[in-house]
């Protein structure tokens, strides 16, 4: 009987222990836990967003960030196709979505170099903050070097196509008349900022699989924040 009581007694202090490990909150962590653990999760969904669309079929198989013609361009666009006149229209927009997947993998090291950067302040701000919060900080730090690094690989590769100047000619005069935003009159500007759209869209969805399940980060640290959220 005594040994069914130590056998009882040790089982609840387990499970006291249990509860305690699993109530673990963000004030019970050291700031240097909190920071590295969001830095291995940030460094996860930036690898595997470019791992995703860095390859054949990385912007153009998917859905999600597939590169169209924007706004009535691609209207017009699309009433070509229905006419069978849309051999070139897919041409175009095939070889925008090859410049983007040709670019992306370029934004790793910028991408990983951004969170190396992150402070203690940024990440008590991020890790208290929206769904998203790590994605923007991402986003504001290292936009404007990737976007920078992208341009010259997306020119490179719209060149190559006949209808990349075609286009320029066509979207400028059809901006100048207030049927296409200026933004977008530009191939390669165009190709570039949606290929930036892509990508941080693709780390938000890895931050927010992590946010959710925690299990899903790739080390215990971050493993241990996530659940700490």
């Amino acid at each position: 009987m005594l040994r069914f009581s130590f056998t009882l007694a040790g089982l609840c202090a387990g499970l006291l222990l249990s509860t305690n490990v699993f109530a673990l909150s963000l004030s019970d962590l050291s700031q240097s836990d909190a920071t590295g653990g969001l830095k291995d999760a940030l460094t996860q969904g930036a690898q595997v967003a470019v791992k995703q669309l860095g390859v054949p079929g990385g912007f153009s198989k998917n859905e999600e960030v597939r590169i169209e013609l924007p706004g009535k361009l691609g209207q017009i666009a699309k009433k070509m196709k229905m006419l069978g006149m849309g051999t070139q229209v897919d041409q175009l927009e095939t070889s925008m979505n090859q410049a983007a997947e040709a670019a992306v993998p370029q934004a790793q090291a910028l991408l990983v170099d951004a969170v190396k950067k992150m402070s203690v302040t940024d990440a008590k701000a991020i890790l208290g903050g929206g769904k998203d919060s790590a994605t923007q900080y991402l986003s504001s730090t290292s936009r404007e070097q990737i976007r920078a690094r992208f341009l010259p690989i997306v020119k490179k590769s719209t060149d190559q196509v006949g209808l990349a100047q075609k286009y320029n000619a066509f979207a400028g005069k059809a901006a100048a008349l207030g049927a296409l935003d200026s933004k977008n009159a530009n191939l390669e500007s165009y190709v570039t900022e949606q290929a930036l759209n892509g990508l941080f869209e693709m780390i938000a969805k890895q931050e927010e699989t992590i946010r959710a399940n925690p299990a899903a980060a790739a080390t215990g640290l971050a493993k241990k924040v996530f659940g700490a959220l």
